[in-house]
């Protein structure tokens, strides 16, 4: 894979691209390891809560556009990618965390030690907060791995969290029992170079103790 810069200038060179380039697509080969980026993202207790749905047909584009406040992100760029993340397969003494924690190269009782352990959690969890906002925060994760490994790629994103949930939902069909609409990121090529980027300094943000 041909990378065009390397992490640190990626980090300053990526943006969130209001403007894309519509008859510019990305290579198949190039979508493909930026979904492996995310694939590769960690995640708490190695759920991998992440579910992957890439749109690449104008037709449906179009359909969600009036759904995620008019962002002409949703039709101009090549690749759009909803995340879904994992909720009833998550849920306490599901098959699917004894499967992923299963994978492990543990003896059996530690196996069991983290089949206990992640149930306690997953049940504090889902009584506190509810199981969605904690694995969504990991799709997060994945998405930030994304973006930034476009961008040392050359292909650009932007994350999209302005949109009608239930009503996409509803137009991508998604078993909302089995999994929700995390977050959107559009990828692709941008028409103009952005401004600077302005962020606070180290000095305003770290302490050490």
């Amino acid at each position: 894979m041909d990378f065009k810069m390397d992490f640190m200038e990626a980090m300053v060179q990526r943006h969130a691209c209001k403007r894309f380039d519509a008859a510019r697509k990305i290579p198949h080969k190039t979508m493909q390891a930026i979904l492996e980026f995310g694939r590769l993202s960690p995640s708490s207790f190695g759920m991998e809560p992440w579910r992957f749905l890439v749109i690449r047909d104008e037709t449906l584009k179009a359909k969600l556009r009036p759904l995620c406040w008019d962002q002409p992100q949703i039709t101009e760029c090549s690749d759009l990618l909803v995340i879904k993340t994992l909720i009833a397969p998550l849920a306490p003494g599901s098959e699917y965390p004894r499967h992923m924690l299963s994978r492990r190269d543990l003896p059996k009782e530690k196996i069991e030690a983290y089949f206990r352990l992640y149930d306690d959690f997953a049940a504090e969890r889902l009584a506190r907060e509810g199981l969605f906002c904690w694995s969504a925060r990991q799709c997060y994760i994945a998405a930030g791995n994304m973006m930034t490994g476009a961008m040392a790629l050359g292909v650009d994103s932007c994350a999209i969290e302005g949109f009608e949930k239930e009503k996409v939902e509803a137009v991508l069909e998604i078993d909302v029992a089995k999994e929700e609409l995390s977050l959107i990121v559009a990828f692709g090529y941008r028409v103009k170079e952005p401004p600077a980027k302005v962020r606070l300094g180290l000095e305003e943000i770290v302490e050490y103790r």
